[in-house]
């Protein structure tokens, strides 16, 4: 679809689920919530959506959804800049968590075991890093995990 036709078939109007939309695009634990949300909402051309497609752009920790959020700002006629891959620790102390999950599970614990827990106690972080590494999570996840030595 051509910024254009993409321009000539969004609604001047807020859609009937817009709150429920909002509060999709704010689920921290849930990129691809997020996600959906960016893509439904850049079918409106609305100043409140323009104003939280911005904010996600510029926002997201997860960069497929800031990029979506650029794609549909573009979409709706918006100049706006692509935001950059390259950003900091998404959680600051981040290692400092997941040496205290690691220490709170047995010895001879399994990177699967400090996988689940880390699902499970830090849903935000975990969700974050699965929807910014793709394919790699699993490697970078336990590339951290076997560099924590908690002797």
């Amino acid at each position: 679809m051509t910024e254009e036709s993409h321009f000539e078939s969004t609604s001047f109007e807020l859609p009937e689920n817009y709150e429920e939309l909002k509060k999709a695009a704010h689920r921290k634990s849930d990129w691809q919530e997020r996600l959906n949300a960016v893509n439904e909402l850049g079918q409106y051309n609305h100043q409140p959506i323009i104003d939280l497609l911005t904010h996600m752009m510029n926002n997201d920790p997860v960069y497929a959804v800031q990029d979506a959020a650029y794609k549909q700002l573009r979409g709706l006629g918006q100049d706006v800049q692509q935001p950059s891959k390259a950003k900091p620790e998404l959680f600051k102390g981040l290692t400092k968590t997941l040496i205290r999950i690691k220490k709170s599970l047995p010895k001879d614990h399994s990177f699967e075991d400090f996988k689940v827990k880390l699902q499970k106690m830090r849903a935000d972080i975990y969700n974050t890093y699965e929807g910014e590494k793709g394919e790699e999570f699993d490697n970078w996840l336990k590339a951290k995990w076997e560099s924590y030595d908690t002797k």
